[in-house]
């Protein structure tokens, strides 16, 4: 049993025709790095949300964390199958994050258009490793960043379509 637990993860070669993999992973890792930091920032406004649309936007919020948490293990297991290590601690996650973090103190209006353009940001980063992985003839990786971008795109809508009250 303490053999089990002594083995150290590692890289491995993984056969698919798809090439450069150490530079789609890379990729990935960036879009779970944001999508890890974005988890966070939807999570802590929608516990500090207040005003008239607190419901809506404390209920959106929700759904938002939720979706975006599974998709964390997605990309994570999507780098694995590529043959490469996931990110595998909190600094690395946030040195590779592209999204920033606003001081505290925002009106309900702040925080959704904050989220609104994160979401955005996490879109434009997933449509580049979409055609990062096309041109690597990865096409799980690119289907997968293709709907990822959907979802975000379409957070991005709603979150406006709340703000305008």
């Amino acid at each position: 049993m303490s053999e089990a637990l002594s083995v150290v993860p590692s890289r491995d070669d993984v056969a698919t025709g798809v090439r450069d993999t150490s530079v789609i992973a890379s990729g990935i890792a960036d879009v779970l790095a944001d999508t890890y930091r974005l988890v966070f920032k939807t999570h802590a406004y929608h516990w500090n949300v207040e005003g008239p649309a607190f419901y809506s936007v404390h209920k959106l919020t929700e759904e938002q964390y939720e979706n975006m948490f599974a998709a964390a293990d997605d990309l994570a297991e999507r780098i694995r199958a590529l043959g490469h290590l996931a990110p595998s601690s909190l600094a690395d996650i946030v040195s590779r994050s592209k999204l920033e973090d606003k001081p505290g103190g925002l009106t309900a209006a702040e925080m959704v258009e904050d989220l609104a353009h994160s979401h955005e940001r996490v879109a434009h980063r997933l449509h580049a490793l979409a055609e990062l992985a096309g041109d690597r003839k990865d096409i799980v990786t690119e289907d997968l960043a293709t709907a990822r971008s959907a979802f975000h795109e379409q957070a991005a809508w709603m979150l406006r379509a709340i703000a305008k009250g």
